[in-house]
């Protein structure tokens, strides 16, 4: 095989592996209820592809293969086991039953993700543990790109990942609905996992695109089966709401060379109508009800946005009024610094400056790449050239997104021609 050819197959299998991997945890899920497991299983399934697929081609159905492949790897596991207890000799004659091809590509929906989710968003497990978790298992992230995503090692996300696999092995969790008495309860922790996973595809923390739609429309459907499972808690429609607002940008995000375009730069034109109608309806819809929350004041603020004709047009006093509650309500660095652009754009570029500087002295945030893209802007504005380039380039080292470093260093160029030239 030539090395063009390899290359090319190694693309499609790790395509194959990152669109089926949620599907195939899930469908093993219903037949054994340990996710490490599961997890485990599914992972050999993968490396068995990496050996197979040279020789034998990519199969027809990659998702039928894979769980096929891994409900083997599982049963032979139990029947290592299955001396030890008679609980897991019964489990294993289950699995043996149930492990029939024509069952491998079945129950891959938006249901068996949901409850996937439930699972790894169990009330047992840390908030950190149950993101980590969740885009693992239903997100089908890789360790390194959860690391970067939050911005903490790799090891320290493998071990959330273990202690969380074990705790709920400890507690007996189980892949299943919560009761309609639990389930408002756990409503906050599925919500922030659904709006990292949008995140993560809306605006990729790592590698050369920019989008990955695969995740924004796989987040979009949770929330959606979330919001019908509990339609009147105005949270989710808030969430929903911000989800499809922000989708809404997508055909203008990008240019034909798959650099990014910033919102003040984005074609309008190109921002999809028909979900910007859905969103600002969700929103107008739970807004007057209250108490209100943060995903509903975020979606306000992008219904803020949609509604402007232009970047300049957008009214921004209003923007700075919902950041200001939004920070009373959940205040985070990323608030602080979308307050800091609104508070430019409203009162001018050295009033946001000065709202950025707690942020200089943060740990946490002065390890991000946007702090110093917004600080370089803001002094781009004020024309300190040298200051801002020296901003851009710290933001264009932290970044690991391909996309975002070439706009980054765009701009750091146009600094760097317009000193040599003035």
């Amino acid at each position: 095989m030539s090395a063009g050819a390899e290359d090319e197959l190694g693309e499609a299998l790790a395509e194959a592996w990152r669109a089926e991997a949620p599907y195939v945890v899930a469908a093993l899920l219903r037949r054994h209820g340990d996710l490490g497991d599961c997890e485990d299983a599914a992972q050999e399934a993968a490396e068995a592809a990496a050996r197979q697929w040279p020789v034998d081609g990519v199969p027809r159905d990659p998702r039928a293969w894979f769980v096929r492949v891994a409900s083997r790897r599982l049963i032979d596991r139990v029947r290592a086991d299955s001396a030890r207890t008679r609980r897991e000799t019964d489990e294993h004659a289950r699995l043996a039953h149930r492990a029939e091809p024509a069952d491998a590509g079945a129950g891959g929906d938006a249901d068996e993700l949901l409850r996937m989710l439930f699972l790894c968003c169990h009330p047992a497990l840390s908030r950190p543990s149950q993101v980590a978790l969740s885009l693992r298992a239903v997100a089908g992230r890789g360790v390194e790109e959860i690391a970067t995503a939050f911005a903490v090692p790799a090891r320290t996300v493998s071990q959330r990942l273990t202690r969380a696999r074990a705790r709920l092995r400890e507690v007996g969790a189980r892949f299943e609905m919560p009761t309609p008495e639990e389930l408002p309860a756990r409503v906050g922790a599925l919500l922030d996992t659904c709006y990292v996973i949008f995140t993560e595809g809306n605006l990729r923390s790592s590698g050369r695109e920019l989008l990955d739609t695969a995740l924004v429309d796989e987040a979009i459907r949770l929330t959606r089966r979330l919001r019908a499972a509990i339609p009147d808690h105005d949270e989710v429609a808030g969430a929903l709401a911000l989800m499809l607002l922000l989708h809404a940008r997508t055909g203008a995000r990008t240019d034909a060379a798959g650099d990014l375009v910033t919102l003040a730069d984005q074609d309008r034109a190109r921002w999809a109508p028909e979900l910007i109608s859905e969103g600002r309806a969700l929103v107008e819809e739970v807004l007057p009800r209250g108490p209100v929350g943060r995903y509903q004041l975020e979606a306000a603020i992008a219904a803020v946005h949609a509604d402007a004709r232009t970047y300049e047009q957008t009214d921004w006093k209003q923007i700075c009024l919902l950041y200001a509650y939004l920070g009373a309500v959940a205040p985070s660095p990323t608030v602080t610094l979308n307050h800091a652009v609104a508070t430019a754009m409203a009162y001018g570029p050295a009033v946001g400056l000065r709202t950025t500087e707690p942020l200089v002295t943060d740990r946490a945030t002065a390890r991000t790449h946007h702090l110093y893209a917004v600080r370089g802007h803001l002094l781009e504005q004020l024309g300190d050239r040298r200051a801002a380039a020296e901003q851009y380039a710290i933001a264009a080292r932290l970044t690991t997104s391909i996309p975002e470093q070439r706009y980054l260093n765009r701009r750091l160029r146009a600094l760097e021609d317009a000193a040599a030239q003035g």
